[in-house]
């Protein structure tokens, strides 16, 4: 993908390389057209020379060789040893005759970097994931700031409208993730009080029954209206689900929740500038469809959730 200032995609670099080739303008001509040099210019009708149009496709910035990047045997080495020996970058470097930031850069990159995230006996990094949909509902939420009408300071600028966010308050989206199949279901709602996350959990329960998915237990954060409130724990008891709640300042735990979060704010509420506040609420049942049905999913092999979801609930466990 090119990058947000480049003046040339793939359709205009075709277009660059057609008004010298088929209509014979000089190099400097089709290049001033288009606002790029002659160097650029030159270089895309070389590689549409060399391979067509897959010449004028992205290529990896990745170089074709690294001659100083740690040889597979010393990073099998490593691995090994931290396995055997639990012991960190300082003093797994003398052993393989590396300085410590390297061993630490091997280690992250491999996702050793914390003993807390391997099996203490056998070393093993640990990955969980629920065997089948519904064994495991990640609940959370985020409190987001209402879009005044015409805009807030994303399309006015902080000085233009420097106190249109005041009296309008937030909304919070409530976020359900399956744990198996990454399925998720949000909500925009008023606060994030026990009542509404109570009626929330009811809405996801209700959702995820009609892709034939039966909720077994819930995982949350120790958020007040979680723990402390009492129409969400009787929600609880009345659906007949087990709640997990989180270790004190332990997030990760509930992490496929704080992805999904993660995910949202940037692929949805920061992606564009929106206007209003209902014209993003409009684009997140957009975007929502779009995360469950179409967006591939790098922890599904490039699947989206909806088609692992499918697959498990008939029982085709991967």
């Amino acid at each position: 993908m090119a990058h947000r200032n480049a003046k040339l995609t793939p359709l205009g670099r075709l277009l660059l390389v057609q008004r010298i080739v088929h209509l014979g303008w000089s190099v400097s001509q089709a290049a001033a057209s288009l606002g790029v040099s002659r160097p650029t210019a030159h270089k895309w009708l070389q590689r549409w020379e060399q391979a067509g149009p897959s010449g004028l496709e992205e290529r990896s910035s990745r170089p074709q060789a690294s001659p100083r990047a740690t040889e597979a045997s010393t990073v099998e080495r490593i691995l090994t040893l931290r396995r055997q020996l639990h012991w960190g970058p300082r003093r797994l470097a003398p052993l393989v005759g590396l300085h410590h930031s390297t061993v630490y850069a091997v280690l992250r990159q491999r996702g050793f970097s914390r003993l807390t995230d391997v099996d203490r006996s056998s070393g093993v990094p640990i990955r969980y994931v629920r065997d089948h949909p519904g064994e495991l509902l990640h609940l959370d939420m985020k409190p987001l700031g209402r879009i005044p009408p015409g805009g807030g300071h994303r399309a006015l600028g902080r000085e233009a409208a420097p106190h249109r966010h005041r009296g309008l308050g937030y909304e919070t989206i409530h976020v359900a993730v399956d744990d198996a199949s990454r399925l998720a279901f949000a909500q925009i709602l008023a606060d994030g009080q026990a009542e509404t996350a109570a009626r929330f959990l009811l809405a996801a329960a209700a959702f995820f029954a009609d892709q034939g998915i039966h909720i077994e237990r819930i995982m949350t954060d120790r958020s007040f209206s979680y723990i402390r409130g009492y129409a969400f724990r009787d929600t609880v008891r009345e659906l007949r689900l087990r709640h997990k709640v989180i270790r004190p300042y332990r997030p990760q735990t509930n992490g496929k929740a704080e992805r999904f979060i993660q995910t949202m704010l940037r692929e949805w509420a920061y992606a564009r500038v929106y206007r209003s506040n209902e014209e993003r609420q409009e684009a997140f049942a957009k975007w929502l469809h779009y995360y469950n049905h179409h967006r591939p999913h790098t922890a599904l092999g490039g699947r989206p959730p909806a088609a692992v979801s499918v697959n498990n609930v008939c029982e085709q466990h991967n």
